[in-house]
């Protein structure tokens, strides 16, 4: 049995706690989780809530007892199958152009790590970066797996307007800012791609659990892509975790 803990959250809610560290293996359970309680019980669960390493369930008290329902997520993830928590997980690839008038940051970011932009823009691309959880914003994705040789500090002042598209780091994460928002980390670069799009059916582009893999483009590139985003005609690359080559 996985060692977890059931915690009281109000009336209506139940938070199940599967650690105190922050991998992607536990991250991946709670994922998993929050998967099969939406499948086997979407009458008595009202909303379920991933995190690093919890799971916030929102539930019907009306419909199901508080007792019924922690004996319920204990037997799902007793039988869970954990090898495959993390099978099948989605990778999408974000267009990005780096530095320039896209990313104003990456000269401090390079130079804080000693590195040269491209060897700065190469180890952001090299890897496809996890999911963990999205907030602070509608799609803004809490990434993990940025090598800390890039890792830099976030401006002492915070940018007011940050334009929607921007990529950053601050200390040793990178993420993706969906909209234009205030915020304090260092911009290396833009993506034309519209991660949040309140206009259409389904407003994400991506979702917790999956993974991001940045890849460099040119200016002219991203003025290509931005014609295609604006006609609504872009579809972004996306492939299997580990599963090779790119699909669409």
């Amino acid at each position: 049995m996985v060692d977890i803990r059931m915690l009281t959250a109000g009336e209506q809610g139940l938070v199940v706690e599967f650690g105190n560290a922050i991998h992607p293996d536990i991250n991946a359970r709670v994922h998993q989780t929050a998967y099969l309680l939406r499948g086997q019980m979407a009458e008595e669960i009202i909303e379920v809530v991933p995190t690093y390493r919890s799971l916030l369930v929102y539930f019907d008290p009306l419909l199901i007892k508080r007792p019924i329902l922690v004996k319920r997520i204990e037997e799902i993830i007793l039988n869970m199958d954990w090898s495959t928590a993390r099978a099948d997980a989605k990778v999408v690839y974000i267009p990005v152009c780096y530095g320039s008038k896209f990313g104003p940051d990456l000269d401090f970011v390079a130079a804080h790590n000693g590195l040269s932009i491209d060897e700065v823009v190469n180890i952001h691309t090299s890897t496809p970066y996890l999911v963990y959880m999205l907030g602070f914003t509608p799609g803004f994705p809490y990434l993990g797996g940025m090598s800390e040789r890039i890792a830099a500090p976030r401006l002492q002042q915070p940018r007011t307007k940050i334009p929607a598209g921007s990529v950053g780091i601050a200390d040793s994460q990178t993420g993706l800012y969906p909209i234009e928002s205030p915020g304090g980390w260092r911009l290396i670069g833009r993506t034309p791609i519209k991660a949040f799009n309140s206009g259409i059916e389904k407003s994400f582009l991506f979702s917790a659990g999956n993974y991001l893999q940045f890849v460099s483009i040119s200016s002219d590139e991203y003025d290509a892509i931005q014609k295609e985003v604006d006609l609504g005609s872009y579809t972004p690359l996306t492939s299997i975790f580990g599963g090779g080559d790119k699909q669409v």
